[in-house]
């Protein structure tokens, strides 16, 4: 657990991991980013005075986009969705439920089981719904013009920055998964697991990330105890490999991979024994590939299985 003081555990207050040029590019991004947009808002209005052409959730999700550029909460259609679904919502409320007492209420209530609902979770998005309730005679009157300006021509502009200034810095592809790689791998064995990870060890890690991220070295190394729990259950490799069914090696980060045995010849001879492979996430994704079946398995530390986007080990029957 924490090893500071319990007041100190109890407002969580971590210890920030990232270097002084990380966080001086942070606040350079979403300076710009705001420069940016506010110039262009100005621009595209007849009336540059007007405090309606920019969005103040604007400055939360400038928090994210250039200080957690890879954080779930920071992509794309967490963005985009988040903030124009809750701007519906937030006019519809408006116009719809004549007690002020609950109308900012109910209006942030639906924006956030919504956000979850569509996958598109973004906090500056209970903002964007609440500026259409509390933004004044202003706001009020666009109406449902306060969706597409000065909401979405906001998202899409920061997002337009957000990508064009994290690609600058090799380490802060935006959006993440261009900092992915794809690269071509055959079927190595995997790696005997023979070294404890500690909770010094996940310190470090995120340290030499030298990138923030949202989640403390508490809650890192309680998911590593979880997720030790499950490999506990299945640890070896399949008894079969067949066709149509999916494939996990087991790896963790980029390492990991999904493959699904497309075709499998039956009754080969020993050394012909060939299966045709496609990968369906993880490391070489969308790559096909030919090797021995006895390969295959050697490389496959177990089945999986896709349920609510999510891959989940195959429990082999007894």
């Amino acid at each position: 657990m924490n090893s500071g003081s319990p007041w100190r555990a109890l407002l969580g207050l971590e210890r920030n991991t990232t270097s002084h040029a990380e966080k001086l590019l942070s606040a350079l991004g979403a300076f710009v980013g705001i420069l940016v947009l506010w110039w262009l808002s100005a621009r595209v209005l007849s009336e540059p005075a007007s405090r309606t052409l920019v969005v103040a959730s604007m400055g939360a999700s400038a928090v994210l986009l250039f200080a957690v550029p890879h954080g779930a909460l920071s992509q794309p259609w967490p963005v985009l969705g988040g903030n124009v679904l809750s701007a519906i919502l937030g006019v519809s409320c408006a116009r719809l439920i004549p007690v002020p007492l609950l109308t900012g209420a109910t209006a942030v209530g639906l924006a956030v089981g919504l956000m979850y609902y569509l996958r598109c979770l973004h906090p500056p998005g209970g903002a964007t719904a609440l500026t259409a309730v509390i933004g004044g005679p202003d706001v009020q009157a666009l109406g449902f013009d306060y969706v597409l300006m000065p909401v979405l021509d906001n998202v899409l502009c920061i997002l337009i920055m957000a990508f064009v200034f994290n690609y600058a810095f090799s380490w802060r592809r935006y959006p993440a998964a261009l900092g992915k790689r794809h690269a071509p791998s055959s079927l190595p064995a995997p790696a005997l697991r023979d070294v404890e990870l500690t909770q010094e060890d996940f310190a470090a890690a995120m340290q030499q990330l030298d990138s923030y991220v949202d989640i403390t070295v508490d809650g890192l190394t309680e998911l590593l105890e979880l997720a030790r729990e499950n490999a506990a259950r299945d640890t070896l490799h399949p008894a079969q490999i067949l066709a149509g069914r999916c494939y996990s090696n087991g790896r963790l980060g980029r390492q990991w991979s999904v493959r699904q045995i497309i075709d499998a010849a039956e009754g080969a001879p020993a050394g012909k024994d060939q299966v045709i492979y496609k990968v369906l996430a993880g490391d070489g994704a969308w790559q096909t590939g030919l090797c021995l079946r006895d390969e295959f398995r050697h490389w496959a530390l177990f089945e999986v299985l896709l349920e609510k986007g999510h891959w989940v080990k195959v429990q082999e029957q007894a």
